[in-house]
């Protein structure tokens, strides 16, 4: 598919879900991504941790990709970088902190060489083809959040990446009303906009309020306290440099996402007056009162610092009367993951405070206080929510109209929309799917392979052995072991039994040599089966193996 004489959008990710954002723009024969970002993997699909975007769309028409353009440094607008970028082919755009994590991240995976990696400066441009470039700095809880201008022939893209409004941001220069106006007046054909919080009726919130409200908290807690915070936000870790100092406590890191993020930020110019920490020996030897601790895994991930922490496998311990305070959103689906950690650390008598008891912790994408003044800034002739499942965009569209957008257009992944010329409308429905991360192996979502562990992880495993002499004839029993049944002291009987009906299967083939090994492959495959199910009520996955000699 090649774009003509047009202006389209195709979300490769990102539409119908939160995260893995990948987002394509065509015309005059070419095509441009905005990032290229990842989701972390959920019980749908047992021993996975990493989900990209399927690109094959866009594979199919490399030829014509300029290149891919990164709006900030969260793991769903880049985290697919390292696995899918180097395929693709294509030079890379992001401004300098984000640069920073994208280069680690390729240096990690040996593909320094192999993709070209541009730094743009804050507020810089640059030209792909029909397609010209601006970044507009937006508040977000990571450094360098931006919009993207994109101009093109046919009218101006206004593509806001994840944003919220903050009079406090702590790190970082937002647009200010009167820029973003000016966007606005020069002429926006279509706003591409954040859609995750538009359910909430209020803003946001600022990183100044949060700041005041830690040091409140912190105060009130007489021994050890451990912070908890997402490791990519900059402006919180600002903010907990400073609640250190205002309380007297010396600071300790613990997580290595978070020292690459320290790290990262100080070569860029942030956190220039972040506080001297100290190592775990020395934060466990200084009075529990004069010592701060922030720690990855507030969304209860079992082998970052608060999940090591909680479970005492880790240098930093806790006692009771410690605290720890999760300045951090509990992402949906993250529910029992936190619980069981939170649950750890209060049969250890530890205090423990979340964003519902206090304020601690502000969200990074706009309410509908702050998407009304967008849109009233911008004036965009078309709406195009993106960045949230169905129910969210859905809304945006609505609530847009509400505001005066006179067209909003819905779309999902693989919805092929054409914004000018006349009417946006849905020209076609392009494959769009999702890839995981088996191991050191990039797979299909729902493969041959993902699917039988499906089965395994439901209904368990069994294997049969069958023996043939060199005549091609039964040689003795054969050895059945299962896996993952509800047998226990049932196991052995039901082997026995197993056993004999797989006997049974190969008698009914007939007298004398086996004339069809696969035949009674199935034949005993089946009859274990209907074995296991009496004995179980499972339908488990059967191997069966035979052995010729």
């Amino acid at each position: 598919m090649k774009p003509k004489n047009e202006l389209l959008f195709l979300a490769l990710g990102g539409s119908g879900e939160i995260g893995m954002n990948a987002n394509l723009y065509g015309c005059d024969g070419k095509w441009v991504m905005v990032d290229l970002g990842m989701t972390f993997s959920d019980p749908a699909y047992p021993g996975i941790d990493l989900i990209f975007p399927d690109l094959q769309f866009i594979e199919e028409h490399s030829d014509d990709l300029l290149g891919i353009v990164l709006t900030h440094g969260h793991e769903d607008h880049i985290g697919a970088v390292p696995y899918l970028a180097a395929d693709l082919g294509v030079p890379l755009y992001a401004t300098p902190f984000t640069a920073g994590l994208i280069k680690r991240k390729l240096d990690e995976a040996g593909l320094t060489d192999d993709v070209e990696l541009n730094i743009i400066d804050n507020e810089g441009s640059f030209e792909l083809g029909p397609f010209d470039f601006r970044y507009v700095p937006l508040a977000h809880s990571i450094a360098e959040g931006n919009a993207v201008i994109i101009d093109t022939p046919y009218g101006r893209i206004f593509h806001t990446g994840d944003w919220k409004l903050d009079d406090e941001p702590i790190v970082g220069v937002p647009s200010t009303p009167e820029q973003l106006t000016e966007i606005g007046n020069e002429g926006v054909l279509a706003l591409v906009c954040d859609s995750t919080n538009v359910f909430n009726p209020n803003a946001s919130g600022s990183e100044g309020d949060v700041r005041d409200n830690l040091i409140e908290e912190v105060r009130k807690q007489k021994n050890r306290v451990i912070v908890t915070t997402f490791a990519s936000n900059v402006a919180r870790l600002h903010t907990l440099g400073e609640v250190a100092k205002k309380t007297g406590r010396k600071l300790c890191v613990a997580g290595r996402s978070l020292h690459r993020i320290i790290e990262n930020a100080q070569q860029h110019g942030y956190l220039k007056d972040f506080p001297a920490t100290v190592d775990f020996n020395e934060a466990m030897k200084l009075p529990r009162n004069k010592v701060m601790v922030i720690a990855t895994g507030g969304q209860g991930e079992p082998r970052a610092a608060l999940g090591r922490i909680a479970s005492d496998t880790h240098q930093i311990k806790v006692e009771q009367g410690d605290a720890v305070l999760f300045s951090s959103k509990q992402i949906p689906g993250n529910e029992i993951a936190i619980g069981f950690i939170q649950n750890q650390l209060a049969e250890k008598g530890v205090i423990m405070v979340t964003e519902r008891q206090a304020h601690i912790h502000v969200s990074g994408h706009p309410g509908r206080p702050e998407l009304t003044d967008m849109y009233g800034w911008i004036k965009p002739e078309i709406l195009v929510p993106v960045h949230g499942e169905m129910r969210h965009m859905m809304e945006q569209a609505r609530f847009g109209k509400e505001c005066g957008i006179a067209k909003a257009i819905v779309q999902k992944n693989g919805d092929l929309i054409r914004l000018a010329p006349g009417k946006p409308s849905k020209v076609s429905s392009e494959f769009s799917g999702r890839l995981i991360l088996d191991g050191d192996v990039i797979l299909p979502a729902d493969g041959g392979a993902i699917n039988e562990r499906r089965k395994l992880a439901h209904n368990g495993h069994v294997s049969v052995a069958v023996a043939l002499n060199g005549k091609a004839m039964l040689a003795g029993d054969p050895v059945v072991a299962p896996a993952g049944l509800p047998l226990d002291e049932d196991l052995i009987t039901f082997c026995d039994e197993a056993s004999d009906d797989a006997v049974d299967a190969i008698r009914k083939q007939g007298k004398g040599p086996v004339q069809n090994i696969e035949k009674m492959r199935e034949a005993v495959r089946i009859a274990v089966r209907r074995c296991a199910t009496r004995w179980t009520g499972k339908k488990p996955v059967v191997h069966v193996l035979i052995v010729e000699g």
